[in-house]
């Protein structure tokens, strides 16, 4: 027995181990709370709690030995300090001391107002138990261990082998006097729909007052098939790891998280200040889904409470169901208006033979089957639909309606429409709410920005299509599109040449209307596109020309003249036409030639694949519109040097790709 003014923290585990049999997957949810009574009245420095575990059976299912065996409840007590205490285990139970309540649960539907309805059986154990511990400075943790969960839930890895560890803390008398915990309202859903809207008020209530939040948590795996029941340290408490954090094996399935257990269209997800639960989920089955209750005192937590449940989804129907869409993003929430104070409402309600709205305003009511109603002023209204009020089957749901207009979204942009020039956003965005606090830009080139007033540059010429979304602090959203062209400028000082000495090079520069060369040197002009380069010497001359276009977009190019002391032809020996822009074409490079007699290649059948007269021509590789073979190919070429002398030449080249 635990001497409860001398140890600290309750860690829950049973005591003695069972067989095989007796592990059956039975637990389906269960948590721990906590009442303070104040201080003992006989002992100075202790305070008495009254401590509540929670757990729920599946009496369908599981085996009747497994159920039995949950009572007793075995808990453990430790301080969050880790402190040695001694033995911290004790026993809570109609077989030893303390209050139990056992009962089955009734079903969360009624048989004639659903199709298909499954069986289902719910048990519930309620273990309650007054403990008297020492103050401390760390707080305590009560801790309940068990094995094993249903083996064919679906967001968890090998579930059947997973048990559940249910545990609350108590936080230090000296940081918070007195504190009592949070307790959840309403009992578990039982069965959920697929494909049905699902409303389920998962809030809670605090004793103290003290301000609540919601939110998906983890669950924590427990006991195992080998040891159901497992028996801590009698001296520290024992480790307590979350599922998510478990190896793959034994933690959530790919798909799930703690804060996504469900999934669902729209995903099934809990209001963060009203706890409430809603979705549409569009997967049957099992899935574990814990919510932690956040305790907060002067804008610090100070405790949280969890309760961990399995939803259980099938293939069952609500002959009524009422439902008005989720149009929003935001949670629960049909529409947020913002160009007026008149909304139309959609109601995809089914079975229904009478409908009443109630709009969320002093008054408002409708009996159509989608009416609409213009707000007397701006705000967040609630708005609920009831189906069939009063009768046998009858359904309801709330939804939020947010009314605030105006607010509407504009932009413009100013700058150079040029490639690697700076363009200028300017959010013009105007909202009768402020502030205005979100925007999120697509510049048409696969880039975004986030921030009110960007700055874009555009690598490449072309036409992008701008959107912009912005949205306030009352969840106004509204988009605006825009063009921009920007020109698709590209400086261009022609290509690299090698010339005789004593030859011209005829310079031919594109992109623009202005041009500036530099430097000068052999040049008959420097603000032309195509001056006249005269080279009495040999040697390499490089230039640069700075081109400005029509629209003002300005760049430089370059180019190399390469001016040797004779003529000269050479042909590779190999070329690939491949497509990848290396040596895709077999042309002769010909230094000094004035022009080609003819430049021909032949297959080894001899053949003429390819003839040109043109200078700088080439083969592709294509014979008749087709790939030619690879292989070695033979080549003639007879040209006409600048100073009228016939040079003959040929040789073989091999084709690869």
């Amino acid at each position: 027995m635990l001497n409860r003014r001398k140890y600290a923290i309750l860690i829950l585990l049973l005591s003695l181990l069972m067989s095989t049999d007796t592990m059956a997957t039975h637990i389906v949810g269960g948590g721990i709370t906590y009442k303070c009574l104040g201080p003992d009245p006989v002992v100075n420095g202790f305070t008495r709690y009254e401590i509540t575990i929670e757990i729920f059976q599946d009496c369908l299912n599981g085996l009747p030995q497994a159920r039995r065996e949950d009572n007793p409840a075995i808990i453990g007590i430790f301080a969050n300090d880790g402190s040695n205490l001694g033995p911290g285990i004790d026993s809570i139970g109609t077989d030893a001391r303390g209050d139990t309540i056992a009962y089955i649960v009734p079903p969360n539907f009624s048989n004639q107002c659903v199709n298909n309805p499954p069986r289902v059986c719910l048990r519930q154990l309620r273990f309650t138990e007054v403990f008297s511990l020492p103050n401390n400075s760390s707080g305590y943790k009560v801790v309940y261990v068990r094995c094993c969960r249903n083996d064919n839930i679906l967001n968890l890895n090998n579930p059947g082998q997973v048990g559940a560890t249910y545990f609350c803390n108590i936080p230090s008398v000296g940081e918070v006097a007195c504190n009592n915990s949070a307790y959840f309202k309403n009992l578990p859903p039982q069965i959920i729909c697929i494909n049905n809207p699902f409303v389920y008020d998962h809030s809670a209530i605090d004793p103290d007052g003290d301000s609540l939040s919601y939110e998906f948590c983890d669950a924590y795996p427990g006991g195992t098939v080998t040891n159901p029941k497992p028996d801590p340290s009698f001296n520290i408490p024992p480790p307590i790891t979350q599922v998510g954090n478990n190896p793959p094996s034994n933690g959530y399935r790919s798909g799930f998280t703690p804060q996504q257990p469900m999934g669902g269209s729209p995903l099934i997800q809990i209001d963060p200040e009203t706890g409430l639960i809603t979705g549409t989920p569009d997967q049957q089955g099992r899935f574990v889904v814990a919510v932690c209750v956040k305790e907060w005192r002067n804008g610090v937590v100070i405790n949280t409470t969890s309760r961990e449940f399995q939803f259980v989804v099938t293939n069952c129907s609500k002959k009524v169901v009422a439902d008005i869409p989720q149009l929003s993003e935001e949670f629960n929430t049909y529409i947020v208006q913002c160009d007026s104070r008149t909304v139309s409402f959609i109601n995809n309600s089914i079975g229904g033979f009478e409908y009443l709205w109630k709009f969320g305003a002093e008054g408002a009511t409708s009996t159509e089957f989608q009416p609409t109603y213009t707000y007397p002023d701006s705000g967040t209204y609630k708005v609920t639909l009831y189906v069939n009020r009063g009768s046998t089957c009858q359904d309801s749901i709330t939804r939020i309606v947010k009314v605030y207009p105006e607010f509407s979204t504009d932009f413009n942009f100013e700058g150079l429409n040029c490639p690697n020039a700076p363009i200028a956003f300017t959010d013009l965005s105007e909202s009768d709410f402020k502030p205005i606090t979100k925007w999120e830009w697509d510049f048409g080139d696969g880039t975004n920005a986030t921030v009110q007033n960007p700055s874009h540059i555009y690598r490449s010429g072309g036409d992008y299509n701008i959107r912009l979304i912005s949205g306030n602090i009352k969840g106004c959203r509204d988009t605006a599109y825009a063009n921009v062209s920007i020109e698709d400028f590209k400086p261009n000082a022609g290509n690299d040449t090698i010339i005789v000495q004593g030859e011209s090079v005829f310079f031919n520069a594109k992109g623009g209307i202005i041009y500036e060369w530099t430097p000068a040197r052999y040049l008959n002009s420097t603000n032309i596109s195509n001056p006249i380069g005269y080279y009495p010497d040999t040697g390499k001359f490089d230039y640069q020309v700075f081109i400005q276009s029509v629209n003002q977009c300005t760049g430089y190019d370059t180019i190399q003249v390469w001016v040797v002391g004779q003529g000269a032809l050479f042909v590779p020996s190999a070329f690939s036409p491949n497509g990848d822009g290396l040596n895709d074409l077999l042309k002769p490079i010909a230094i000094g030639i004035k022009e080609y007699d003819y430049f021909r290649v032949f297959n080894r059948w001899g053949e003429v694949v390819y003839e040109t007269e043109t200078i700088g021509d080439g083969w592709d590789g294509y014979f008749r519109g087709m790939k030619a073979d690879i292989g070695t190919y033979f080549w003639m070429l007879k040209a006409i040097d600048k100073d009228d002398k016939i040079i003959n030449q040929k040789g073989d080249v091999t084709l690869i790709r």
